[in-house]
């Protein structure tokens, strides 16, 4: 079976890879560059804390296989798990910290709470006004710049054909498949699989499903280097929209949130990140990391993502064509689910089941 992967972020490439592991024939189709979308302007974060319980399945799935990415992929893609700090600040954290960890702990996930002397001597200088954090040791992060175009070189060397820079131009249904006219040929295959991110719900609605979603660019910026002191992923528990951070090897530290994110036209989808939003980002950073008062930020950049207005992507077999698959709209929450994300479609592609499940993500959700 020769399966069209649509959308070259890292679910796309992802989900290519693990179909031509599988033997079947695939062709991807990315519009721009390979992991130029949503997928490079991601934080990078590998977080299954505070996360929809139903999908908490699909985190460990994907987190096996982040452990694994080295040799599955035969390059580095900066996966450390470093462990994932969630400072708590105020009473409504540290009651949705133990409320959620609680509820995960049945489903595999064990959040190590942590009192202010157990930052302070494990992460000396990480909140200090901290009342509380979790930590989840496993988790950490990896490199967007390099995981999209690493699945997409493996894929390739598994016998996957990869086009990028080929706007689609068309889609149609025909008797062996699917038909897909793009800038660059026409393609077919007698499956079709719908990793088009934000514009996923566009695709959708060729066939007749309609998913609300809505497009944002999230805020981020980096430092200049510095010596590496920051060990884990840092993050907030938090009501509202907290901030999050962490260092790379190289000594940056890659942060975000805090503020609101930018509404971004999906036509043609260039999301901008708003220096006037800096200074309030740069107040909730330093409460978390008092000592990077007086580092130079020296970029901001921002991306198209794909938010589902209930909150939880589309994944699963399409409600009204045989042959179609949907996975998009993670809702800024896809990086940790990628190689689960893939690895769970080629299954469900290649075999018609899934054993992990996918059921609360059906697209089947929306229908009328």
């Amino acid at each position: 079976m020769n399966v069209i992967v649509l959308g070259g972020g890292l679910m796309g490439t992802a989900s290519a890879f693990f179909l031509a592991r599988r033997g079947l024939r695939v062709t991807l189709i990315e519009r721009h560059r390979i992991g130029a979308g949503a997928t490079v302007a991601s934080f990078g974060n590998i977080r299954r804390s505070g996360r929809y319980l139903p999908q908490l399945p699909l985190a460990h799935r994907s987190l096996a296989l982040w452990n694994q990415a080295n040799r599955l992929l035969g390059r580095d893609v900066e996966f450390r798990a470093t462990g994932h700090l969630r400072l708590i600040f105020d009473e409504d954290g540290l009651s949705d910290m133990r409320g959620f960890a609680d509820a995960a702990r049945p489903c595999g996930l064990d959040l190590e709470e942590m009192e202010p002397a157990d930052i302070r001597r494990r992460f000396p200088g990480l909140g200090p006004d901290a009342i509380a954090a979790s930590f989840s040791p496993q988790d950490g992060s990896a490199n967007p710049r390099l995981v999209g175009p690493a699945f997409a070189a493996a894929a390739a060397e598994a016998g996957a054909e990869i086009v990028d820079q080929a706007p689609v131009l068309d889609i149609t249904r025909n008797a062996s498949g699917f038909a897909v006219r793009t800038g660059r040929g026409r393609f077919e295959g007698a499956a079709l699989l719908n990793c088009a991110g934000a514009w996923g719900t566009g695709i959708a609605a060729r066939f007749g499903e309609h998913v609300p979603l809505d497009t944002f660019g999230p805020q981020m910026a980096v430092t200049e280097p510095l010596p590496h002191r920051i060990l884990p992923v840092v993050g907030v528990w938090s009501r509202a929209h907290g901030a999050y951070l962490r260092q790379v090897e190289r000594g940056n530290v890659v942060f975000g949130g805090a503020v609101e994110r930018v509404p971004v036209d999906p036509d043609p989808g260039h999301a901008r990140a708003d220096p006037a939003r800096l200074p309030e980002q740069l107040r909730a950073v330093l409460r978390l990391v008092p000592a990077l008062r007086d580092v130079a930020v020296i970029r901001q950049w921002s991306g198209c993502e794909g938010y589902v207005r209930d909150g939880l992507p589309v994944m699963g077999a399409s409600a009204t064509t045989p042959g179609l698959f949907h996975a998009f709209g993670f809702c800024g929450h896809g990086f940790q689910l990628g190689p689960g994300v893939g690895d769970a479609m080629a299954e469900l592609i290649a075999t018609g089941e899934c054993e992990t499940p996918l059921a609360p993500f059906s697209i089947r959700r929306f229908a009328a």
